[in-house]
């Protein structure tokens, strides 16, 4: 059976693997918080979404209790969220600035969001063993996702992430790849692996992490996608275990 990113996100939504992360949006669900006392909340893993001819992704952490666990939708309806697609939509990666739920209108232009961790963890925090429950998602979409040419990191925790789901496939890298913000690596087969704060709170509200600072990671991944279609170059091609590469479909 071929796979898809609309059967992903169903497989994601429908996941049971992790009692305690399930257990605990459950409970944030049925219990809420004031402001949102009179909205239904999602409760359930979170899928990734975007634009299926992506030439970009972004990995975060794990949607947000009251956020993506609420909406539905990964960075929506929270202040990590305003801060992302705010910069995204400065860059041309989405159509609008705000992203308020499922049915806001917002729509990525080559650039497609994932976590690595599909449910809200209490304390924001899934554990190692949590995260690599979801691992399989990440790798189903990046199959799936045959243009990409860029992934974006937010955060060591996702960059760790990603690494793991890499090697885990076969696909030879360095044993040790920097994260650092503002942080470039090459990831083979044309692909490029660029680092950030986390957008979260705790980085936006203290300064760590800037719109200013945002949007220069930014911008270094639009000059290396403008580089590449200046080249002529197809998709990326995954990286086979032995180093072959299987041609993009496109």
């Amino acid at each position: 059976m071929h796979d898809s990113l609309a059967r992903v996100g169903r497989d994601v939504i429908g996941c049971e693997r992790c009692p305690r992360l399930r257990s605990w949006c459950r409970q944030v669900a049925a219990v809420r918080v004031k402001r949102f006392r009179d909205q239904e909340y999602w409760g359930r893993p979170v899928p990734g979404f975007g634009d299926p001819r992506a030439r970009l992704l972004v990995v975060g952490l794990a949607p947000a209790a009251h956020g993506g666990n609420r909406t539905g939708r990964v960075f929506t309806g929270d202040r990590s969220g305003d801060f992302l697609f705010a910069a995204l939509h400065r860059a041309g990666f989405a159509n609008q600035a705000e992203s308020s739920g499922r049915d806001d209108g917002l729509a990525l232009r080559d650039c497609y969001i994932a976590p690595v961790a599909r449910c809200a963890p209490p304390g924001n925090k899934p554990t190692p063993a949590e995260v690599a429950r979801c691992r399989s998602f990440l790798a189903r979409e990046w199959e799936l996702l045959t243009e990409l040419r860029a992934v974006l990191v937010l955060g060591r925790i996702a960059m760790d992430g990603l690494l793991a789901m890499l090697r885990e496939s076969g696909r030879p890298l360095p044993r040790r790849l920097e994260f650092a913000h503002g942080k470039s690596h090459d990831l083979g087969s044309g692909a490029r692996l660029f680092c950030s704060y986390h957008v979260s709170q705790q980085n936006t509200f203290t300064g760590r992490l800037t719109p200013r600072g945002f949007d220069a990671v930014l911008a270094a991944i639009k000059r290396h996608l403008a580089r590449d279609a200046g080249s002529g170059v197809g998709g990326r091609g995954a990286q086979e275990p032995g180093g072959s590469m299987r041609a993009s479909r496109r």
